[in-house]
């Protein structure tokens, strides 16, 4: 079976393992324009207007290289109700860890509630932006919504806008109006 091709990350800012000692290593990073734009595409996304993030590595038991970093964004996502935009501004601490001898795990053998080990080291080089760029996709909300924004509020505006336009023909309305007043009335037979 042929390996599927790897795609480059749109925010990628590998460093060497070999440069991380036990004295801690500062970078401070920043996506530019065109990269903001491809992760707003991959998380889909209104707007990424900012992402950028102070980290810290440093190497703990022997080959394990420990980062933790703060993350700052400010995203705008589509409301879960209405669609509209919704304006999110981001901070999120977090903390991972790399291993050489760390392996991928198989499919099968992911515990969302087994302890995390190290993320593996492929070709001997951490991606810190790939890093904070899988940070800022756990922090997204996973339901914005605009304020005020409900169902039940969505409901009301179509039932007020079907209401208006009662005069306008049968073709103008709900295709469920017809199940609705049947469901009012009580149903069919039911007087």
């Amino acid at each position: 079976m042929k390996e599927p091709a790897a795609v480059a990350p749109e925010f990628s800012r590998p460093l060497p393992a070999d440069s991380v000692g036990p004295q801690p290593l500062l970078r401070r990073i920043e996506a530019g324009p065109a990269e903001r734009e491809g992760l707003a595409r991959r998380f889909d996304l209104l707007a990424l207007d900012r992402l950028e993030a102070s980290l810290e590595l440093s190497r703990v038991k022997g080959e394990v290289i420990r980062l933790q970093g703060r993350l700052i964004a400010d995203v705008v996502q589509s409301c879960v109700v209405t669609l509209g935009p919704v304006p999110a501004h981001i901070e999120a601490d977090f903390e991972t860890s790399y291993s050489a001898s760390a392996m991928e795990p198989a499919v099968a053998d992911l515990d969302p509630l087994a302890e995390e080990g190290p993320e593996p080291i492929p070709d001997g080089l951490i991606d810190l932006g790939e890093a904070v760029a899988q940070q800022l996709a756990i922090a997204l909300d996973p339901y914005p919504r605009a304020p005020g924004a409900s169902l039940e509020a969505l409901e009301a505006a179509r039932l007020a806008g079907e209401g208006a336009g009662e005069g306008a023909g049968e073709g103008a309305r709900n295709p469920f109006a017809a199940l609705a007043s049947l469901k009012k009335k009580g149903g069919p037979g039911r007087e």
